[in-house]
């Protein structure tokens, strides 16, 4: 492997508060320098010249659906959302169960060029088709010592624990299925991250009465200090911002107990909900793209359904988009720079408890490196509520080195950016 140094580009580390422009000297995988040592240890080595790109530590999407085949259209490919979207690190929400976490690793995990982690369902079934079929999501399916079992028999790849709490469920079942995921989290010592919004419809006949905005504090009670509650900018009731379109009372004690906050961007996405959330103080501390198989364009396996919710009020899968349009989608909305690459980087790191591996540009480090293009100009954003923004910043990857391999951004999925 030739040494190579990237040559003159912003580097942008939060974990180690670098932002100037540097040189960054890659030899055998590994970061071997940065700034002046870089230009001066860097003999023979590949020059790419990085002169107004952004520089940065490779970037961890918090928030995949990467079973590809086993949980039908669903599950995108690992390296089309990774890799080859200028992205090092992938974690799959809740698409491998205890049952299914073997296929995870040996078909998805150890073939692909993207490092590859997971938060294990607290369902049996996993994602399948999405979560689809409400009724394979009833509390008796699942089984907390069976997954806390299987979380410990994969340290290296199962980082947290999935569970949804929305209307749909809390309609059929109460708090029941939340009460079990809160177990698995706490007998595995590990987060559990928290869908918000409506997923299911509510059921024809013998709905439990819900009021969407007692999910939000029922739910907080359940949780432990490190848990993620998702989707702050959905559109959907029973999440962050209550029906009265003001923020949620408790949200701020429950960042306050310790609870982290995951973008979530998908299909939920909204500007307005966004507005009132960071106009209320309250700044999410990671970035997950959620982009799966309903909310882009791939090509449907046969015997999947015709429709799915997701897809039928995405705007996202008109348009494509990626983690880096997503960062796109945060500096829009006002959010610094500084910060949304840390969401995307160290504090993506903490969220899986690998910081001392990924999430920075530490000499010494393995070389997973994300470059992106960072133009000035006029672009429309759109949310899948059809609302409109107009930024005059646009992200967009150019390739990554992970452990010091390039791989272009050649992904299909990723979008154009459309012109003001």
């Amino acid at each position: 492997m030739s040494p190579v140094l990237l040559k003159g580009g912003r580097v942008i580390d939060p974990a180690q508060k670098i932002d100037a422009t540097l040189d960054v000297l890659v030899v055998n995988g590994v970061i071997a320098a940065i700034g002046a040592d870089a230009a001066t240890q860097a003999r023979q080595a590949q020059h790419v010249d990085c002169s107004g790109k952004l520089v940065l530590p490779g970037l961890i999407d918090t928030h995949g659906h990467i079973y590809q085949y086993v949980t039908g259209r669903f599950g995108l490919n690992a390296d089309q959302c990774g890799v080859q979207s200028g992205v090092t690190t992938i974690v799959d929400q809740g698409g491998p169960s205890c049952i299914t976490i073997p296929g995870f690793r040996h078909y998805v995990a150890e073939r692909s060029a993207t490092r590859v982690l997971a938060f294990i369902s607290a369902y049996l079934v996993g994602g399948l088709e999405g979560h689809y079929y409400p009724d394979l999501y009833r509390p008796d399916c699942l089984d907390a010592d069976a997954t806390i079992k299987s979380i410990k028999a994969n340290p290296d790849l199962v980082k947290g624990i999935k569970a949804h709490a929305e209307i749909g469920g809390f309609a059929r079942w109460g708090l029941d299925v939340m009460k079990i995921a809160a177990q698995i989290g706490r007998g595995a010592q590990l987060p559990l991250y928290i869908h918000f919004g409506q997923l299911w419809p509510k059921p024809q006949s013998g709905a439990l009465p819900v009021q969407p905005d007692s999910i939000f504090n029922q739910v907080v009670e359940t949780l432990k200090p490190g848990d993620i509650l998702a989707h702050p900018f959905s559109r959907h009731p029973g999440g962050f911002v209550e029906e009265n379109g003001q923020l949620h009372p408790l949200v701020h004690e429950a960042v306050a107990r310790g609870l982290k906050i995951d973008v979530g961007h998908g299909s939920h996405f909204s500007f307005r909900t966004a507005r009132i959330v960071l106009d209320a103080g309250v700044v999410p501390d990671t970035l997950g793209a959620d982009m799966h198989g309903y909310n882009t364009h791939v090509p449907a396996p046969a015997g999947t359904p015709d429709s799915h919710p997701d897809e039928e009020h995405s705007f996202l899968g008109r348009t494509q988009f990626s983690l880096v349009s997503a960062m796109t989608s945060m500096l829009a909305l006002g959010l610094p720079l500084d910060h949304v690459v840390a969401m995307a980087t160290c504090n993506a790191a903490k969220m899986v408890g690998m910081e001392h591996e990924i999430g920075t540009l530490e000499v010494g480090r393995r070389a997973d490196i994300s470059v992106l293009d960072d133009r000035r100009g006029r672009w429309v954003l759109e949310d899948n509520e059809g609302t409109q923004l107009i930024t005059d910043r646009m992200l967009s990857p150019l390739f990554c080195l992970r452990d010091g391999v390039r791989h272009d951004a050649v992904s299909p999925t990723l979008p154009l950016a459309r012109a003001a």
